[in-house]
């Protein structure tokens, strides 16, 4: 088995990341191995969901500090190893909100600095109780800037900068409050809960969520009249597609939609 697992089934992709003895810190090689993944996944009309889990006692504790500390060997102490690694680090997380399919953190045990960055990244998330959230790295000398970037889209401000200056951490009971999950449930019904909602997604009209999902991120950065202007656009398009026209008949009739995909 892989650092990164994928079994689909149906319309619902699951990446599993299986490096549990790190608690899925995000090496070099889960930068990697998501990456390839995120990118095969972007072609694959096929699954129209996807969930992100993780195995062992974590869902994802950050960054690898061992591998980490062996980059500063370099001659210039590490400096463009850093750089490159949260230039990867960014692109992966852009390409998990740049996904046509929604994408459905499953988060157990901790999520940690970037791997709490992660959670937040996703579009959506569910947590087992008992999960714990922080950003962590001012613990130990290191401001967590980069995850601050999703955290901070996420939860009002003066939560995210309390978390990030403090590196205390907030149970899953907080992170649902806060906005950081959607749905907290028993750690027994955590999977059935992820793919459920997962599976719910899934059965939507691919062609209308891939529109809606990258509308939905666009908008959020325009002004309020240039986000109406641009998303009425996006509406009037959307109501061009057969499968939009077919939709709108069946519910006016009564009946189950024949989508073409």
């Amino acid at each position: 088995m892989g650092i990164l697992e994928r079994n689909d089934a149906d319309a619902v992709a699951r990446l599993t990341m299986n490096a549990p003895d790190r608690l899925n810190a995000l090496s070099d090689e889960m930068l990697a191995a998501l990456q390839t993944e995120l990118d095969a996944l972007r072609e694959d009309s096929s699954i129209r969901a996807v969930i992100l889990s993780g195995k062992g006692k974590a869902f994802c504790a950050g960054h690898d500090l061992k591998q980490m500390t062996a980059g500063r060997q370099s001659e210039d102490g590490g400096k463009a190893y850093f750089q490159d690694l949260f230039n990867r680090c960014a692109k992966m997380m852009l390409s998990i909100q740049s996904l046509p399919q929604p994408v459905i953190a499953q988060v157990h045990g901790i999520a940690t600095a970037a791997g709490c960055q992660l959670v937040a990244t996703c579009d959506l998330a569910v947590a087992a109780e008992g999960t714990r959230f922080g950003v962590n790295g001012v613990n130990i000398g290191l401001f967590c800037s980069t995850p601050m970037v999703a955290l901070s889209r996420n939860i009002p401000r003066k939560h995210a900068f309390e978390m990030l200056t403090t590196g205390d951490f907030i149970p899953a009971s907080r992170a649902a409050e806060l906005g950081l999950v959607n749905r907290v449930v028993p750690e027994m019904l955590l999977e059935h809960e992820a793919v459920s909602l997962a599976e719910q997604l899934a059965s939507k009209l691919g062609s209308a969520v891939k529109v809606g999902k990258q509308a939905f991120y666009r908008q959020l950065d325009m002004p309020l009249d240039q986000a109406y202007s641009y998303t009425g656009e996006v509406m009037a398009q959307n109501m061009m597609h057969r499968d939009t026209e077919e939709g709108i008949s069946a519910f006016i009739g009564k009946r189950d939609p024949n989508w073409s995909q």
